[in-house]
Order: structure tokens, then sequence, then C-alpha cells
């Protein structure tokens, strides 16, 4: 059997991905659960975090997002038995690469696939409903009446988290990064309050919000990355388009709830200040959190079947590209890797 995985010859080198011939799994051990996959999801695989979690190796598994069916399990597993069908998220220490025929996952990793839900969306959907999940219900607490900023909506993580703040009755308002994008956050079903296309740069996200909660500003931010520094001093294209974080201050409202993507965030005295002055909090979003502590496992659970009943009923409607087979997933991965990819990717067996 084949399998994919990530190599980093150096540290600050970009990262490659080979097939590897994997051995014969080791027999499945009390509580492990042995999965045929049907479907997996590319996700970026985060090598700093890898090493900062001192989990590095010379071969990271690639792809984690697995659904697929029951073909054994171990002595003391009591959830599963063979020929059902399941979804999760390898954990972060995991040996198993998702992108092979068959794996080894621990059954606390894993719940029951809903007959609705076909492979493809339940892998495609998981982890973004994880990260939506957390932002909103353990960051912040969304609830109907309050207003939320979505940042690049049209993203696969933004649209799942527009569709569950508007589930829970919140006012939801996105920014688009281009013309497509807004065209598609303004087809969403309900509609989005707003959308606020800075693809040209002229538009002020601080005002419009502003201007659409009549000066009140916004009870919740779910940023995609923001500005540190002055507009000298960005490179990319990209980062022309991200807000700044004196903008996101300015609109957030008294109590509000900032949660952010920027693991480098700095806030200066007047920035903190300000923030204080608003009882306003700052989190950040690291969805990485629920498996790294086996303290939440019975919440991290919950969290996983209630995006598979989202998913059946509708509520989530996934950002997916064309299914991709398992030939194709090594140009896949680099381009995910390289955080190219409008769509979730997800490889189908």
């Amino acid at each position: 059997m084949k399998a994919l995985y990530c190599q980093q010859n150096s540290p600050g080198e970009e990262v490659t991905f080979v097939f590897q011939e994997r051995e014969n799994l080791h027999p499945t051990r009390d509580n492990d659960v042995k999965v045929q996959v049907r479907a997996c999801a590319l996700s970026w695989i985060d090598t700093k975090l890898l090493s900062e979690m001192k989990m590095e190796k010379e071969l990271l598994p690639a792809g984690r997002e697995i659904s697929g069916i029951v073909l054994e399990v171990g002595r003391k597993v009591s959830f599963f038995q063979p020929d059902d069908e399941v979804v999760g998220i390898l954990p972060l220490d995991s040996e198993e690469s998702g992108l092979c025929e068959v794996v080894l996952v621990h059954e606390h990793y894993l719940v029951h696939k809903p007959e609705k839900v076909c492979w493809v969306e339940a892998a495609g959907t998981v982890r973004d409903g994880v990260r939506a999940y957390t932002a909103l219900h353990y960051l912040s607490q969304v609830s109907p009446g309050k207003s939320v900023l979505v940042m690049d909506g049209a993203s696969p993580f933004g649209t799942i988290t527009i569709q569950l703040a508007q589930h829970r009755g919140a006012k939801v308002i996105s920014t688009a990064y281009s013309l497509e994008d807004k065209q598609f956050l303004e087809r969403l079903r309900p509609a989005v309050a707003r959308v606020i296309d800075v693809s040209n740069g002229k538009i002020d996200v601080a005002e419009s919000c502003l201007e659409e909660t009549g000066g009140l500003g916004v009870d919740i931010v779910v940023d995609a990355g923001v500005k540190l520094y002055s507009a000298e001093d960005e490179s990319t294209s990209k980062s022309q388009l991200l807000p700044h974080k004196h903008d996101i201050i300015t609109l957030l409202g008294v109590g509000g709830h900032w949660i952010t993507t920027e693991r480098n965030l700095q806030l200066d005295p007047p920035d903190s200040h300000s923030l204080f002055l608003k009882g306003a909090t700052v989190s950040f979003l690291n969805d990485e959190i629920w498996n790294l502590s086996n303290i939440q496992q019975g919440k991290y659970l919950c969290i996983l079947e209630d995006i598979m009943e989202k998913l059946s009923s509708s509520v989530f409607r996934p950002q997916l590209d064309e299914p991709i087979p398992l030939y194709e997933a090594k140009v896949s991965m680099e381009i995910v890797q390289k955080n190219q990819a409008r769509k979730r990717q997800v490889i189908q067996f």
C-alpha cells in the first residue's frame, strides 16, 4: 500500500510530497479502529507548529480528515463495529497518512457518518466545521441578534462559519476579495446582511461595519489574517487586501470578541487601551487544541457529531472542488501547501 507523506529536508526549506510504500499495518490495538478510507480532504501542514510541539519527523503524514468504512475493531472498542461508516480527523501526532487505502485510528477520533452524507462532503467539511464551532461557540458565544463579521467569507472556512452563524440567528457581514467571491456571497441563502468588496482597496471595512450596525460596532469578528504594519512593509498582493489591526479594533462593539488566525499578532499599548475601554476580548483560533488535551475529548466528539448532523440537514453546504483521484494527490497537496486552492480539495478513493 502506498501513502503520501510530506518531506522537509531542512528548516525554512519548501516541503515536498512523496508517495512511500508502506509496510504492513501493525496489529489492531485494543482501542484502534481499522478504517478503509473512501475520501480524504487536504489541508495545509503546519510544519512550524509541529516543530514547536516537538513532533517533526523526517516524513510527516499528509491528509488527516478522512471518511471511510470500519474493517476491524480492537478488543475494547465500544462505539463502532465492522461495516460502520465513520468520519474524523487524525490527531496531530498521527503516524498514519490519511492518503492511504487503510488506516488505524483510535476510536476517540471518529464519529458515525450519517447515511445521507456522501464520503467527499463528510471529509471535506469536518475540519472547517471544527474551526467554525471553536470560533463561534467556544471563543465567543454566538446567539440570535448578534452581529458577526466573517473575513473572506467565500473561503471554505468562511462559508461554513457564515452558515453556522446564520443558523444560530446572527446577522452576518462578510468581506470579499474578488468579484467572483462577491457574487458567490450574494447568492448565499439565507442572505448575508452585507458583502463588503475589498478587492479594489477603496472601501473602508470599519466604516461599512459601523454603518451596517448603526454605529454600535460588530459583536464578533472572525478574521482571515490581519495587516500588522503600514502598507509599505507589506509585500504580497493578498496582504494588501487584509484589514489593518486598527480597523478591526475600531469596528468592534462594546464587549465584542475578536477571533484571530494571526499567530504573530502584536498589540501596542494604545491598541490594548482601546480594547480595554470596549471590554473586548482577543482570542486565537487554533483548532488543534481539541486533540492536544484529552480533557476536551467529550466536547470534541459532540462537535464532530453536530457537524455531521448539520451537513445531513443541509445547514452546512461546503465549498468543495471536484473530487480528485489518488494519483493526483501529490500535485493537489502542493497547491494546498502554497495556499493556492480557493475550494476545499478532497481525494476520493
